[in-house]
């Protein structure tokens, strides 16, 4: 059953408070993640190009900020809204964004699936290595409908995450290249330890799942822009 026996938010929150350091990097800061740096640069494209006149971004799950750091590079000035568990990593996000944009920086230490966001207000959302803590169907679809409603028309969303497979042989094969990763990138006691918190906090879900769920919520169009192992970076426009 999805979350059964899993963190509790105060876990993962506690775990994130004690890694702002780590995350403040946009080159090293998700390590854990197969090709990390190249999708941040390619959802920083996207957007600029699917919404060069954004005036507004909604960085869920923010971290120290790199997501909404890199965008700003290419679309300069919006307001940025931050949402995150974490009171630290909240606060060196906005440390580090509030100096390169003249919009408006607001941040808010919450759980999204608990905070109500404003209806048609943003141009773009981005969620990095968030959502795959959702636990149950509703869940997902509570928290995609939410995504849908609060931006603007013609808006986009940009999703970049850990995933599940549906067909056991695929998620054993691509288990087995994550893990090769893991220990080609350290040693086979850090692929250990990245596999041992996704068992005790994560509940990800199959790509198929999320693309179907976002045209279900109402998005007209879906796109995939990577996928590698169990990590995929896709989006959607209202």
């Amino acid at each position: 059953m999805d979350g059964m026996n899993k963190s509790t938010v105060a876990q993962i929150r506690e775990r994130f408070d004690k890694d702002v350091e780590r995350f403040s990097n946009l080159e090293t800061g998700q390590t854990a993640t197969v090709d990390a740096p190249l999708v941040l640069e390619m959802i920083s494209r996207t957007v600029a190009l699917s919404n060069p006149s954004a005036t507004h971004l909604l960085d869920i799950g923010c971290g120290a900020g790199n997501y909404s750091l890199k965008i700003l590079g290419s679309l300069p000035n919006m307001n940025v809204t931050l949402v995150d568990l974490s009171q630290p990593m909240l606060e060196r996000a906005v440390e580090r964004i509030q100096p390169v944009t003249n919009g408006k920086v607001e941040a808010h230490q919450a759980d999204i699936r608990e905070l109500v966001l404003p209806q048609a207000q943003f141009d773009i959302i981005v969620a990095a290595a968030v959502f795959h803590h959702l636990r149950g169907d509703e869940e997902w679809q509570q928290v995609f409908s939410k995504c849908y409603a609060a931006l603007k028309p013609d808006g986009s969303l940009w999703i970049a995450d850990l995933i599940d497979h549906e067909v056991s042989a695929v998620r054993e094969v691509m288990w087995q290249r994550y893990g090769e990763y893991l220990t080609q990138f350290r040693d086979e006691a850090y692929r250990d330890q990245v596999f041992g918190y996704i068992e005790q906090e994560d509940t990800p879900r199959p790509l198929m799942f999320q693309l179907d769920l976002l045209r279900s919520v109402g998005f007209r169009q879906v796109e995939v822009l990577h996928k590698n192992a169990s990590f995929a970076a896709f989006g959607a426009i209202k």
